[in-house]
């Protein structure tokens, strides 16, 4: 009975260090995705046109405050009693719900027009190849 006291004893600081770490990891890939979010946004906003700038700054600002409520919520989620193999899927959960607003939108670029010659075809000079 002694023996299962002691061992209980110092399992218990091992599982909360276990749970403190994960909240660290947790906690600095928060701080990268919010530290990529307001680089990109900066970038962003240094392209913007002037009469743009003050609906860019306040979407940017609604995009921070979103990315930061869900950081605060996945990091009361972390759970002491989760086993430590599921950990990893946790964190990959976690990443992939912060990626969906921190990841920049994908955008399709248009497509370019035909290119024109410079200069018209002189006489004699054909530009297509023959058929």
């Amino acid at each position: 009975m002694r023996f299962a006291l002691v061992l209980l004893a110092c399992a218990l600081p091992a599982l909360a260090q276990q749970q403190d770490v994960q909240k660290e990891l947790l906690q600095r890939q928060q701080q990268s995705d919010a530290f990529n979010l307001q680089l990109r946004q900066s970038q962003e906003a240094l392209k913007a046109p002037a009469a743009a700038r003050p609906a860019l700054e306040s979407r940017q600002l609604s995009d921070r405050q979103r990315l930061e409520n869900l950081s605060e919520q996945q990091r009361l989620d972390v759970r002491p009693d989760t086993p430590q193999s599921l950990r990893p899927y946790e964190r990959e959960k976690a990443d992939a719900e912060r990626r969906s607003l921190a990841s920049p939108p994908e955008v399709t670029a248009p497509a370019a027009p035909p290119a024109q010659p410079i200069l018209q075809p002189q006489e004699g000079i054909r530009l297509d190849a023959p058929r």
